[in-house]
Formats: structure tokens, C-alpha cells, sequence
């Protein structure tokens, strides 16, 4: 799939996820690509991306739904772009089997131009947690906001 302009890349990457085919994801990627997750996954070459979602989108994320929101996009010269998108996930199977809530995420790509299109260097996926400001370890991850105490 060629992406041929920055901001249609969150679209492209959506039409990828949708196809259930990881090495579909891991095509809009460079070989040497970084792609860290929601949870600190770091995969670091487009095999190692490619192979995750693959896993992901056959398993609990099958009947997922993700929708590309509002999008920004900043050159940093003719070759080389980032790209922010907010998306927002439905249809996640939770491990009991059941249906999970809907997530929303921003998802953070740095791109760079080939002769075959725009690819991805890099991505960072981050969760939002709606009125709140961090984590917390305090024997166990949770968000929290601090304006509250």
C-alpha cells in the first residue's frame, strides 16, 4: 500500500488493521522501524512489528474496529514528517472472552519519503485516560491525577 502524502498515513494504517494482516501493518514500515505499543512493547524492524499485530489482529483484536480522528501533520523538510492521530478502538475481545469498552489512543509516527511512498520510521501508540495526568506504581500501575488531592 502507498501512502503518497503524511496525513493519509493514519488512514492507511486503519486500512491496514482492518485487513487482519500484520505484514499488511509491517508494509507501511521501514525495515529498520521502531514501534513501541501502548504498554512499552518496543519492536524494533518491520518483521518484529509485522509479526505482533499479526498475532494481535487474529486473536483479540479480530473484530476490532479502529477509526482515525483528528490528525496533525508537520514537515520537518521535504523527506520527513510527524504525524499525530487520534484513534479510537472498539470491539477488543477482553481475556474472559467478553466485550472490552472502547479505548482511544494517540498514535505518534515519524515518517520519511521513499521513491515508493511515505513510510514509518517510528511509532509510539499511547493510551488516553481521560482526566488524568500520569501513572502511579504504587504495587500496581493505574493512572491518577494529582489536581485531585
Amino acid at each position: 500500500m502507498t501512502v503518497s502524502e503524511p496525513a493519509d498515513f493514519p488512514k492507511a494504517f486503519a486500512k491496514a488493521w482492518h485487513s487482519r494482516d500484520g505484514a499488511r501493518i509491517g508494509a507501511l514500515f521501514a525495515e529498520d522501524a521502531d514501534f513501541v505499543n501502548v504498554t512499552g512493547l518496543w519492536w524494533r524492524n518491520r518483521a518484529a512489528i509485522s509479526k505482533a499485530h499479526d498475532y494481535a489482529l487474529k486473536s483479540f483484536f479480530s473484530d476490532t474496529i479502529l477509526e482515525p480522528g483528528v490528525t496533525t501533520t508537520r514537515q520537518l523538510g521535504p523527506d520527513h514528517a510527524v504525524v499525530h492521530c487520534r484513534f479510537r478502538l472498539s470491539g477488543q475481545t477482553a481475556p474472559d472472552g467478553s466485550l472490552a469498552q472502547d479505548r482511544r489512543t494517540i498514535l505518534s509516527f515519524v515518517l520519511h519519503r521513499t521513491p515508493e511512498g511515505w513510510l514509518a520510521v517510528a511509532a509510539q501508540n499511547t493510551d488516553v485516560i481521560p482526566g488524568k495526568e500520569t501513572h502511579l506504581n504504587a504495587g500496581g500501575l493505574t493512572a491518577v491525577d494529582y489536581r485531585d488531592t
